[in-house]
């Protein structure tokens, strides 16, 4: 009974955690490049009564043996990498990646940071920076006098001057993981690189499986509210059942205290 309590304690906990996880995702379902988060539950240890194959007398054997789980816990959290809603703006500096890739991105401290966030703008030098101010890397420029600017899906960034030339700014490149869910998310729709991404590998968009840009638009989140609403619901249930399992555990407890009374 000792042991029925902390099975089911552990999976409140898991359903606790879930929950908290629901609810990042629904918070951000207006995040531009949020990608959801799901959680992976594994099972604990298994105490072993007896084995399968164990002799049972008369020649025969046990079939299933006996064993008694311990209760879950989760086993790791991955970022679910599907396309967003492409949502057009028809700001010129708002870009969305459709396919594969991210941004980079140099923060103020040389820090690197990659986002699916696509929402530039000029800074007072004319580069394209983020909201917080990163750099968009490689750094575009676009100086005084640009009467339109044109960024096509390959990337390549143009503009046309107050004298009415047809200027080139650079080329804007994707950045592509061999495994992008291994990305640690550090706040801010950044992401940073570590050794579970892989090394990170700067590509033309639309070559060698990068997916092209498209000016004037902006990714949605990837979050679906009512998906989000249903797990929240089934985790909040599996919660339920887990402390009525502890409430059973505890009736039986103390009916054997009266017993030994």
């Amino acid at each position: 009974m000792l042991r029925s309590l902390l099975t089911a304690a552990s999976g409140m906990k898991a359903q606790q955690m879930q929950v908290d996880t629901i609810a990042n995702n629904i918070a951000n379902a207006n995040t531009n490049g949020f990608k959801k988060n799901r959680l992976s539950f594994q099972s604990l240890y298994y105490q072993t009564y007896r084995n399968q194959g164990a002799p049972l007398g008369g020649g025969a054997v046990d079939a299933t043996g006996l064993q008694v789980g311990s209760g879950t816990e989760i086993s790791g959290s991955a970022m679910v990498m599907e396309q967003g809603q492409l949502e057009t703006t028809g700001h010129v500096f708002d870009l969305a990646i459709s396919g594969p890739g991210f941004f980079e991105v140099t923060l103020a401290n040389g820090d690197v940071r990659y986002t699916r966030d696509g929402s530039f703008r000029r800074n007072v030098d004319g580069e394209l920076v983020t909201a917080e101010g990163g750099y968009l890397t490689p750094r575009i420029t676009l100086e005084d006098g640009v009467v339109e600017v044109t960024i096509s899906p390959n990337g390549t960034v143009s503009f046309v001057d107050d004298q009415g030339n047809n200027q080139l700014a650079g080329e804007i490149r994707i950045t592509r993981f061999p495994n992008p869910m291994g990305l640690k998310a550090e706040g801010g729709n950044y992401l940073s690189a570590n050794e579970s991404s892989g090394a990170p590998q700067s590509v033309v968009p639309g070559e060698n499986g990068a997916g092209m840009l498209k000016q004037g638009s902006l990714e949605r989140s990837n979050v679906t509210t009512v998906e989000e609403l249903v797990s929240l619901i089934v985790a909040q249930r599996n919660y339920e059942v887990n402390s009525r399992a502890i409430q059973v555990s505890d009736e039986m407890l103390q009916t054997v205290g009266q017993i030994i009374r």
